[in-house]
């Protein structure tokens, strides 16, 4: 018998990002809704027809998403928030309203909070749950799909996110009751789509409960025993239980307890997981081995793979076992074969890479490998395979000597200011000498098409890089005007320069190599293109000085100096998996503090380090939490702490749940924290209350992720609920993130309002 293989997700943009192009035509009615749903459709034949050829026994279906799988969910079981419901009469507008906001024909409702997916730079929609929820299906999204393939002639595996997973994903939108306890009325919602998927002709489905690889009370582990006992009384269906980003550890017996008839686990996370699962796995159940990293783009070592393999075939036998993904490639670029441009990623370089369609190959050669009768093709791979991860070990491009000294120069003065945020914030207000509730923006402002086609043409060398410089001087003094007119009291030079906040800056970097088409889905139609960091880090050059001191001379306003941190740098990179990532960190955070200093001695009085990335680095485990926090605080300090106390320092921080890290947040010790706020109405605010947060912090007043434009009063009534806990000596003004994928006339009068919004409050 062969070993059979099994993918836990495919990515779901496109080869060429099909899908957000499609989506945001739709959104700006360039296309009917007919040509959206016909290019998802084609992406998901695409997916299903590359992994049935690659040979993969257990092809996923309902792993496709217009924005969100916690989304979808949510609108499958019918629980949407009461405020959509004029909205119901047209399913796909429903969903994107809930997605982002809908303001238009007289209706205008805000959209759903976004929060990152564990430990990813992937956006879910939080579910809202109230104490009197409902859950009724009213849209089978997963059999939709499944009839899908299977009139193609493929039988897929459905995959569906777990009830207990999606309970706990959500939040209260009332106190008095816990999320868990809707689970009875969850659950018959759950089963009837399991019921048409079993009467469709499944034969799998994939449930997955990455919950199961954290921290988990005694009432969750009673939830999930109750809801997989009725789940496999209800249908015969073959569960695939999906763990992942992290070990099962003391859960383990808890999985298996569950029954399922696959059980699921992340070795390229917890390579030595396994050990714990085989001693309580059923002998009715088989075992997905994920060896092939679904989170990252290097090229899977076989030894080591078939070291684990053959191992785990020793205890349970070759039939029990699956060789797999250890997550969905939702989170890894399309494919290797796309990347065409040696100049930004070198050829010895790409051989040591695997993208999402490489790795499927992985999985299937490694199944090949292991079942001990491996053909041709699997020989001649391991053969490649051998030589590449040799090469790569040996490679020069890897290491950086002087880097390496500079690291162990590092002592612990490099993480501290001079002097306490109390004496250093006297000395700022006397430099900058700002009103009650300043007023500033993230960062970045619109990208025009304009912008992007003068980057373009740059690139193809189709125009100088002297003309390149003055189209976006003349952009830079337009930002700037344009902020001045509307108000505001620091400015920004609005990165008109730059291509994305990581990208841009590792392209500067010494360690890093780019792609062309290597994108990731990271929220709806918005797409990033991850640097992939090699070798060891460092700065040539200074990489933003000459932009910001042009912007300083245009204006007497104060400009912030724009940075992306150390951490967030390495969050949202391919991080090199052969050295410590806190190593490669730190290295990293060196060189911000190079370009700290030296825009300091340009003159600027402001500069903003951004680590929108922190809280979603924290390991699913909270024995694990603390070394990793300590180690993110480091460099953080190191790169902000070699500056005068007059010279401000700012910090942003995404979408988080701060009560848990609010300390650490704190010890990072940034003169001015602004955060994500508007979608949970500032409730994020009540963890830097109750812990008494002594620096200033800007509370997002409005949220750019959607199009609609809040009126001055909503912002107004956001700013006493951050008065009423915060005091307003500490209160900045300012949106909830970057204004880069927004349009220039929805920017303005956004801010407008918040600028009036500001001043009504000073008054």
């Amino acid at each position: 018998m062969s070993i059979k293989t099994n993918i836990l997700g495919y990515p779901r943009v496109g080869a060429n990002r099909e899908l957000k192009k499609a989506e945001e035509a739709y959104w700006a009615g360039k296309n009917s809704k007919q040509e959206l749903l016909d290019t998802a459709a084609l992406i998901r034949k695409g997916n299903w027809q590359l992994q049935k050829e690659s040979g993969i026994d257990l092809i996923p279906s309902n792993d496709f998403s217009f924005y969100d799988q916690t989304l979808d969910l949510s609108l499958c079981v019918g629980a949407i928030p009461e405020r959509y419901n004029n909205l119901k009469n047209d399913r796909l507008e429903l969903y994107f309203a809930m997605a982002h906001g809908y303001q238009k024909d007289g209706i205008d409702v805000t959209a759903m909070e976004m929060t990152k997916w564990f430990d990813t730079n992937y956006h879910y929609i939080v579910p809202e749950f109230t104490r009197d929820q409902q859950f009724e299906l009213t849209y089978n999204k997963a059999a939709a799909e499944f009839s899908e393939a299977l009139a193609l002639g493929i039988k897929t595996k459905p995959v569906l996110i777990g009830p207990i997973t999606y309970l706990l994903l959500g939040k209260e939108k009332e106190t008095g009751f816990n999320r868990i306890e809707l689970l009875d009325r969850l659950l018959p919602a759950y089963i009837d789509i399991l019921k048409q998927l079993e009467q469709l002709g499944a034969e799998y489905v994939q449930i997955d409960e990455p919950f199961l690889n954290t921290d988990i009370t005694e009432q969750i582990k009673d939830a999930y025993r109750k809801a997989f006992a009725r789940i496999n009384e209800s249908v015969k269906l073959k569960i695939v239980l999906t763990t992942y980003f992290d070990g099962l550890a003391d859960n383990a017996s808890l999985a298996a307890e569950l029954n399922p008839a696959i059980l699921h686990i992340d070795l390229a996370r917890a390579p030595q997981s396994w050990k714990d699962v085989v001693r309580v796995l059923p002998k009715t159940a088989s075992l997905s081995l994920g060896v092939v990293d679904g989170r990252n783009i290097w090229k899977n070592d076989f030894r080591q793979s078939l070291d684990i393999i053959n191992k785990v075939k020793d205890v349970i036998g070759d039939e029990r076992i699956l060789i797999a993904t250890s997550c969905s490639l939702l989170h890894s670029p399309f494919d290797l074969d796309n990347e065409k441009n040696e100049k930004t990623l070198p050829a010895e370089v790409k051989r040591w890479l695997a993208f999402a369609r490489q790795k499927v190959t992985e999985v299937a050669n490694l199944a090949s490998l292991a079942g001990g009768k491996p053909d041709y093709f699997a020989k001649a791979a391991l053969q490649s395979n051998v030589s590449d991860i040799e090469d790569r070990r040996t490679s020069k491009l890897t290491n950086n000597d002087e880097v390496k000294r500079r690291v162990a120069e590092v002592t612990p003065d490099f993480a501290k200011r001079k002097s306490s945020f109390r004496e250093r914030i006297v000395e700022q207000h006397r430099e900058l000498y700002l009103p009650l509730y300043p007023t500033t923006t993230i960062g970045s402002f619109p990208q025009t098409t304009d912008v992007r086609s003068w980057r373009s043409k740059f690139k193809k060398e189709e125009i100088t890089k002297e003309q390149y410089t003055e189209l976006l001087k003349g952009e830079i003094e337009r930002t700037i005007r344009k902020q001045e007119e509307i108000g505001l009291d620091v400015l920004v030079h609005g990165e008109s320069e730059r291509n994305d906040m990581v990208e841009y800056f590792g392209e500067q970097l010494s360690g890093f190599a780019f792609t062309q088409n290597g994108w990731v889905q990271s929220y709806g139609s918005r797409c990033v293109k991850p640097p992939v960091i090699y070798g060891d880090v460092s700065r040539p050059n200074p990489m933003t000085v000459d932009w910001i001191t042009y912007a300083q001379n245009l204006t007497d306003k104060p400009v912030k100096g724009m940075l992306t941190g150390p951490v967030t740098i390495l969050q949202w990179s391919f991080v090199r998996n052969d050295q410590p990532r806190a190593v490669t960190m730190k290295q990293i955070a060196l060189a911000i503090r190079d370009e700290v200093q030296d825009l300091e001695k340009a003159g600027i009085k402001v500069i903003q380090i951004d680590e929108p990335a922190i809280r979603e680095g924290l390991p699913l485990r909270k024995a694990d939490r603390e070394e990793y926090l300590e180690k993110a605080v480091e460099a953080f300090r190191i790169s902000a702490s070699g500056v005068k106390d007059s010279t401000q320092i700012h910090t942003h921080m995404c979408y988080s749940q701060f009560n848990d890290i609010i300390k650490h947040i704190a010890a990072m010790d940034a003169d001015v924290i602004t955060i994500e706020c508007a979608r949970s109405q500032m409730n994020l605010l009540g963890a830097f209350a109750d812990f008494k947060y002594p620096n200033e912090i800007g509370p997002g007043v409005y949220d750019i992720h959607s199009p609609r434009v809040p009126s001055v009063d909503e912002m107004v009534n956001l700013l006493r609920k951050a008065a009423q806990v915060i005091s307003p000596a500490q209160l900045w003004v300012n949106p909830d993130c970057g204004l880069k994928t927004r349009g220039w006339a929805e920017t303005e009068a956004a801010l407008r309002n918040m600028v009036e919004a500001a001043r009504i409050m000073r008054n």
